[in-house]
């Protein structure tokens, strides 16, 4: 990839913590999404099936709640959106794992819909209790402005499916979101070390680097009896 376009990925992790993107691109290889995440993402094409598949059937796919809980949620999901007029389209996009680039990055669009071009990503995660992760939202600017760029059109709005859960959210291209964009790409661009340490510990509980960055999770704080 050329220095000029930053990935999707690199502006998500950025946006996350800026010292984890700094060890993410000290790698050479760029490792593709386990299976599971696949699986996952796969659900997102099969919405109708899921809803007519018995109970006992849904507990071998890879959702991550209860099959009765799964069935009300992508039913009330399926009913907004339906009543909304976006259900047809967010099932039957105009395309599907698109790589799109823009004047500024590049990545996967997994799903672009048409009348009119909005882009589509694809969570293989939990949603917040409220609207979409700090991450995933830079994420989805970024999308928003590749198809932009590409299609040449302006684009409002971007879709986060959450399938393992039945949960479908959009959210507006604010002012707001598009400046904290702007600052996730200007962090990864100007990377040449490691930043400083994120404040929020949390983070850093499931990160693969966190020997390396040389922090204490609390798992390791709780065997050295420190908390």
């Amino acid at each position: 990839m050329s220095r000029s376009h930053v990935s999707f990925s690199d502006l998500r992790t950025a946006a996350y913590c800026a010292r984890k993107c700094y060890y993410r691109q000290t790698r050479d290889d760029d490792p593709d999404p386990p299976p599971k995440v696949e699986q996952i993402r796969a659900l997102s094409a099969r919405y109708e099936e899921l809803l007519a598949l018995p109970a006992g059937h849904l507990e071998a796919e890879p959702i991550a709640i209860s099959p009765v809980e799964y069935r009300d949620r992508l039913e009330t999901t399926r009913d907004r959106l339906v009543a909304n007029e976006q259900w047809v389209r967010l099932r039957n996009p105009e395309d599907r794992n698109v790589v799109a680039t823009g004047r500024d990055c590049r990545g996967v669009v997994h799903k672009v819909l048409s009348g009119p071009v909005e882009p589509a990503l694809i969570s293989a995660g939990k949603p917040p209790e409220r609207g979409v992760w700090g991450s995933q939202s830079v994420q989805a600017v970024a999308a928003a402005k590749a198809l932009s760029w590409e299609h040449e059109t302006s684009i409002d709005r971007v879709w986060l499916e959450y399938p393992a859960y039945g949960e479908i959210r959009s959210l507006e291209l604010t002012t707001r979101r598009k400046a904290r964009y702007r600052r996730a790409l200007r962090t990864v661009r100007e990377l040449d070390g490691p930043p400083p340490r994120t404040d929020n510990r949390s983070k850093c509980d499931s990160c693969e680097f966190a020997g390396e960055c040389g922090v204490r999770t609390r798992t390791l704080r709780s065997l050295l009896g420190l908390g």
